[in-house]
């Protein structure tokens, strides 16, 4: 029997049929995975995503260690949308001095209200935020929106839509958005010290492409490699009109 699955239903006040519906499985799936067998890895991070706690939290046993495996390399999501929106939200909300998104989009956080909050909250706070976005007019966006295989008119569509839902944080204090015309080879958002590095894979969505997270190690690791190309990306970015 799984009592951790057990107590999180409770506390979200949801049931098994809840959750069946939530995945698009069968109900009696969910009654064996509360009798103690252990879901298919995407079933695991579905739930976990759906309940906001961490997978470990759940299936303990089955959950993958999160043991550093190089130098600042504490884990490897296989993909970004398996990453609870809980753990972005913590991500950022930890941060004290520094936030910084380097991304084509990042729709999935402009979309995110609470996202909205945490970095507005974060500025009043003192930390310095900014925001690096792919110019929609560029042909590296176009590129990379052929690459996905949704287009480059989508691509674009999807970075308009994102500085539109941005828009209202420019008037915050400390928070700065620029647009880059750079081929990125990954998307990086950055809290202190801790980095989540969502790796870009050719004819792959970056939702779909594995997230590496990494602590900047006093200099020291392949975190510094990411964050002095942020530097000469923000460097080279032009700011964002509204």
């Amino acid at each position: 029997m799984n009592n951790n699955l057990r107590y999180a239903l409770a506390a979200a006040r949801l049931n098994a049929a809840d959750v069946a519906a939530a995945l698009s499985v069968d109900p009696k799936t969910v009654s064996r995975w509360l009798n103690g067998r252990t879901p298919y890895p995407r079933h695991r991070w579905a739930v976990a995503d759906l309940l906001k706690v961490d997978e470990a939290d759940l299936w303990p046993e089955a959950a993958p260690k999160r043991q550093p495996v190089a130098t600042g390399i504490q884990t490897i999501y296989p993909h970004r949308w398996a990453i609870p929106q809980t753990t972005w939200r913590t991500h950022f909300t930890s941060a004290t001095e520094e936030i910084d998104i380097l991304a084509y989009s990042a729709l999935f956080l402009a979309e995110d209200a609470a996202i909205h909050r945490i970095l507005t909250d974060r500025a009043k706070a003192g930390v310095r935020v900014r925001l690096l976005l792919g110019d929609p007019d560029s042909p590296q966006v176009a590129a990379r929106g052929e690459d996905e295989g949704i287009g480059a008119d989508v691509m674009a569509a999807r970075i308009k839509n994102a500085l539109t839902l941005y828009r209202p944080l420019l008037d915050v204090d400390g928070i700065e958005l620029r647009l880059h015309r750079t081929v990125l080879y990954n998307s990086l958002y950055r809290a202190d010290r801790q980095l989540l590095i969502n790796t870009h894979a050719y004819g792959t969505p970056a939702a779909n492409a594995p997230v590496i997270h990494m602590t900047d190690e006093e200099n020291e690791g392949p975190a510094t490699t990411y964050l002095t190309s942020f530097t000469r990306i923000w460097t080279t970015a032009q700011p964002y009109k509204q």
